[in-house]
């Protein structure tokens, strides 16, 4: 959370004014096709920290639709709001508020529930001041359940890019939540092999959609950029990685490297997560430059001589299918990486990418790659691409959402409901919140709700 947004969320606005809501991107430019259902998707990464797989399909899926972007919940003294930005076409990126107390994943059952009764308030606002009618569920993280339990989508999806329990400081319900997830969800998609061979019997509509990449984006590499000023000082061959920096990564075989060849400068680009700075790799040439926004990375990757990828191979990286090596060879570059499975099938596997786990094997994957014929490896990796993008990632994803909206809605027709509840019942939880008088407020660009 930014401190803008810590600010928007610290002190009671007196300001109330009505904010318009969000238009389908296809009502508002005249298209005849049938509107899309809005999705509400929830997600365990912010939408600013990195850009990954989320961010790719999500701002694809605004263009003919609203999306509503879920991220964790931040913690305020005044819980009773959230925060919501929008972005291009029918983007919103929405962060709930909750009690301080109640800010991370918490360890007994009683604080568990009141996260989740929070959580739950804070969706039903946002359904109702949002007037989400029609809409999908798409979950990356199976955590945020509990709260969304009593909603009523026209179909739920589950994006499993990770296998999240077994991360650092993973949240303790998370694998429970899971199987609930799965007799939920009406489809599954899988960031990559090794996760689809893990999930394909625990579903009976289980998709693999592996990495894909922007090409055009990080082939702007192979042109004439000039040095970011923070990467010019640094001197050549530059071994570079760009990423979270987290428990993922194997420091002891950077140092390895860093001490064996002082002459090479290892330069990583990215937030450092989860591990203290005592775990870095250290020395003269290991250089961290920090987070950069998405459309700086092809002008650090275009003053790299080789691309890496230094995983450690532990609990953590066993399901992983990096973004990143699609987008390094679309950058044209060389790239060396540990033996992530998903890195060895097919990259390893079709000469794309180096594979060694030593550092004696990792210096002379390097060496042969600084060796390297640039123009028969470009010419090598298009050739692999030319299959990738996730504009044809999202379509076919996309089909397979409206395919099971379209079976929802024939399930439905065929055991319709009333169309109200007889005898003065109490209407259904996400119901009432469609109709939860709503005071709205905006500060700033900042948009937040109070009952």
């Amino acid at each position: 959370m930014t401190a803008k947004d810590a600010d928007a969320l610290g002190a009671p606005s007196r300001t109330l004014t009505a904010v318009p809501r969000a238009e389908s991107p296809m009502s508002s430019a005249g298209s005849s096709r049938m509107p899309q259902p809005d999705i509400i998707c929830l997600s365990h990464l912010r939408w600013d920290f990195v850009s990954q797989r989320p961010q790719h399909l999500m701002s694809r899926a605004a263009r003919d639709r609203r999306v509503f972007y879920v991220q964790p919940p931040v913690g305020s003294r005044y819980p009773d709001r959230y925060i919501l930005r929008r972005r291009a076409h029918g983007l919103s990126v929405v962060a709930p508020a909750v009690p301080l107390q109640q800010a991370r994943p918490r360890r007994s059952i009683s604080g568990e529930r009141a996260r989740m009764r929070a959580l739950a308030e804070r969706i039903d606002d946002l359904i109702a001041s949002e007037r989400i009618r029609d809409y999908v569920l798409w979950y990356y993280t199976p955590y945020g359940i509990p709260a969304v339990r009593h909603l009523e989508p026209l179909a739920v999806v589950y994006d499993c890019m990770d296998e999240l329990s077994l991360f650092k400081n993973a949240a303790r319900h998370v694998r429970q939540y899971e199987a609930e997830l799965f007799e939920r969800a009406d489809v599954v998609f899988t960031g990559g092999r090794s996760l689809y061979e893990a999930k394909r019997d625990r579903h009976p509509n289980v998709h693999e959609f592996p990495s894909s990449v922007d090409v055009p984006h990080f082939a702007r590499a192979r042109t004439s950029l000039d040095d970011p000023a923070d990467q010019a000082r640094i001197a050549r061959p530059r071994l570079g990685y760009f990423g979270v920096i987290d428990e993922r990564m194997d420091m002891r075989l950077v140092q390895s490297i860093a001490d064996a060849r002082a002459d090479w400068q290892l330069v990583f680009v990215g937030p450092v997560a989860k591990i203290g700075r005592d775990r870095l790799a250290h020395g003269p040439n290991v250089h961290y430059l920090g987070k950069k926004d998405y459309e700086d990375l092809p002008g650090y990757l275009a003053g790299w001589d080789v691309a890496i990828m230094p995983f450690a191979r532990n609990d953590a990286t066993r399901f992983i299918s990096p973004t990143k090596t699609p987008e390094y060879l679309a950058a044209g570059k060389p790239v060396v990486s540990t033996s992530i499975r998903d890195v060895v099938h097919p990259y390893g596997e079709k000469g794309l990418v180096r594979i060694a786990d030593t550092p004696h094997g990792f210096i002379d994957a390097v060496v042969a790659a600084l060796a390297d014929d640039p123009a028969r490896r470009v010419r090598q990796a298009d050739l692999f691409l030319e299959r990738l993008s996730w504009d044809r990632t999202w379509a076919e994803m996309d089909g397979l959402l409206q395919e099971a909206v379209a079976r929802r809605r024939e399930s439905k027709a065929e055991v319709s409901p009333p169309a109200a509840a007889p005898g003065g019942r109490a209407l259904p939880v996400s119901v009432r919140a469609a109709v939860r008088p709503l005071k709205v407020v905006r500060s700033s660009g900042l948009v937040t709700s109070r009952d």
